[in-house]
């Protein structure tokens, strides 16, 4: 029997917030909104441990009332322009118990449920990738842009070939929805990226699951979506 591997989720949730303020703990439908992934992480088939990581204790305070294990993150990695990297660095080096794979999870992605993370844990194991980004599909025509050179010339965003193609012979075009960066933690540890080249694949969600909070309107659009789906 192949032994199942030990994965951890990592739920970053640091406490500045300029745009919409104490945003990780803001009530979404009668609870703080860190609470919809903490949930979701416990309720996966495959998750080991769940983290949240922050430089609040507000938010710790939370967290842990919801079940989740809890790590103080040092100010400096609590910046307006800190990376995802080296948290995550920070939280595995926390604990000694060794995993095999990560699993970031934003706290602003209160759509991704326990089914959407077990199914992309799923497919990563299935494909044999070393990491999985999950995405929402976009209009290609995108790749109809040009962009400037530092000459001042116009060239294509992606090839110079695109902005002349039909939208309909174009390739699909995905975005990172931000709800979830899976990767194995041997290949995150050599590369300090969540992106392997040539060995990333995407896990397609739609556009209410892809919702990620980060204004107040942000906010009433998911809570009316939520209202609706319960009514």
């Amino acid at each position: 029997m192949t032994k199942s591997p030990r994965i951890i989720s990592i739920i970053p949730a640091r406490g500045g917030s300029k745009g919409l303020p104490r945003k990780n703990i803001i009530d979404l439908c009668g609870k703080p909104l860190i609470a919809w992934t903490i949930e979701s992480s416990l309720k996966s088939k495959y998750i080991t441990k769940t983290i949240v990581s922050s430089d609040s204790e507000e938010i710790l305070k939370v967290a842990k009332s919801h079940g989740a294990n809890v790590l103080k993150r040092p100010a400096e990695l609590a910046k307006d322009d800190t990376a995802s990297e080296p948290v995550i660095n920070h939280v595995l080096e926390s604990f000694d118990f060794n995993f095999d794979i990560l699993i970031l999870l934003q706290p602003t992605s209160p759509m991704r449920d326990c089914h959407d993370i077990d199914s992309a844990i799923e497919l990563l194991l299935n494909k044999k990738a070393e990491s999985l980004i999950s995405v929402n599909k976009i209009d290609n025509k995108i790749l109809k842009s040009f962009i400037k050179t530092s000459e001042g010339y116009l060239t294509g965003i992606n090839n110079n070939k695109f902005p002349f193609m039909r939208r309909q012979d174009l390739p699909p075009v995905f975005m990172p929805n931000g709800a979830m960066y899976i990767i194995k933690v041997n290949s995150f540890t050599k590369k300090k990226s969540l992106f392997i080249e040539n060995n990333t694949i995407p896990f397609l969600m739609n556009e209410n699951k892809s919702a990620d909070i980060d204004t107040i309107e942000d906010l009433k659009l998911v809570e009316s979506y939520i209202k609706n789906l319960n009514d």
